[in-house]
């Protein structure tokens, strides 16, 4: 369904360019996405580089707004507080992303008397002493904002910032490109790996995303299986280190950063895919719908007051474990592939579950809904 749109302008108000994270995703993709539908899109961002205007077709700019320094994962840039002031009053709708102090502190300044739409990502969880002095506004913004969008019905639930606001809260799971196009590319890496069940994970090697547990969780696992960890991160050393006590080089296999193309193949090759997050700073996992999206069972866990263990649905899609127990992992990943009928039944599962919920046109479009909606009352 391709709905489009004369009237309607919009901005995307949040992190930083290039793409980085999910939340720098959702954003580009819905600027990309709605622009491609007829609506007036662009984005405000900060940068590292210099300011400019990157004309990305007929209906969407990327405004880059020069960032003096980075603190606390907040690119600083007053450029984007002039900037906006300059700009707002040219958008029906101001879409702010949060967690992003800068993009609410320019939204504040800007004097803007239009209507203002909050994409709650996540709650700000580790950066506690910016949390202190952000509360005001952020306080404001949630005041502020018509609708408040969350990617799962858990996490607006479950946030303790948004228990007074559920009346006017509405989910938009994230949605992704269909990597249909991809399908056999994996094949040299199953060559490598003849005879084993893979298990495929991919993220940055820090502590919330409970890789130890992941690669302890081996220990059950026979030798028909390797597990591969994709991405960098300051914990590799100490995982390697976890991996050769555990004499498990043969099964656990740390790859390192991997290329966006080469990460298709990853998923193409594996068997099913594992996310042991640990801490509900794991708010989505854009990777377990990545896997979906390829018709592979996901194995994930159950962290209190996040969003995972709802977009991999338990017996549907895959499993869910519990959070740091590594026994667990491992009984969930071999209950997936204990026959070929159970798999199969949950690779199907998977599948349908990323066609019915999970689709960058279902995000696109219902998020296109709520701006003709939100503009229709402006009327």
């Amino acid at each position: 369904m391709n709905q489009k749109s004369s009237t309607l302008s919009v901005l995307q108000v949040g992190k930083f360019y290039p793409i980085r994270g999910g939340v720098e995703k959702v954003m580009y993709d819905l600027m990309l996405g709605l622009s491609q539908r007829g609506v007036k899109c662009d984005m405000l961002c900060a940068v590292e580089g210099r300011s400019e205007v990157v004309k990305i077709n007929e209906n969407a700019n990327l405004i880059c707004c020069h960032a003096v320094v980075k603190a606390a994962a907040t690119m600083l840039s007053p450029v984007m507080i002039f900037r906006l002031r300059r700009i707002c009053r040219n958008y029906d709708i101001i879409h702010i992303h949060h967690p992003d102090p800068m993009a609410c502190l320019a939204l504040f300044l800007a004097g803007y008397k239009g209507r203002v739409i909050l994409h709650w990502h996540s709650d700000i969880l580790k950066q506690k002493f910016l949390l202190k002095l952000y509360k005001p506004l952020q306080r404001w913004l949630i005041r502020r904002a018509e609708t408040i969008v969350g990617t799962t019905p858990l996490y607006l639930k479950e946030s303790p910032y948004l228990v007074d606001v559920q009346a006017k809260t509405r989910c938009i799971p994230i949605g992704i490109e269909d990597p249909q196009t991809t399908q056999g590319c994996g094949a040299y890496i199953r060559e490598q790996f003849p005879g084993k069940k893979i298990v495929f994970s991919l993220g940055r090697l820090v502590s919330y995303k409970g890789y130890e547990h992941l690669v302890e969780s081996a220990q059950w696992l026979g030798d028909d299986f390797v597990v591969l960890i994709g991405g960098s991160g300051p914990l590799r050393e100490q995982l390697q280190q976890r991996i050769d006590e555990l004499g498990l080089q043969e099964r656990v296999r740390l790859l390192g950063f991997i290329s966006g193309e080469e990460v298709c193949c990853y998923y193409d090759a594996c068997d099913l895919f594992c996310l042991s997050s640990v801490f509900k700073t794991e708010a989505f996992g854009i990777v377990q719908i990545e896997a979906m999206a390829h018709a592979k069972p996901v194995v994930a866990t159950t962290i209190q007051g996040s969003g995972v263990h709802w977009v991999n649905r338990d017996g549907e899609s895959g499993l869910n474990a519990k959070s740091g127990d590594a026994k667990r992992l491992a009984e969930a990943i071999k209950a997936i592939t204990a026959h070929p009928m159970i798999y199969e039944r949950y690779a199907e599962g998977a599948r349908k579950r990323y066609e019915r919920m999970f689709t960058l046109d279902r995000m696109i479009d219902t998020t296109l809904k709520l701006y003709t909606e939100t503009n229709a009352n402006n009327d």
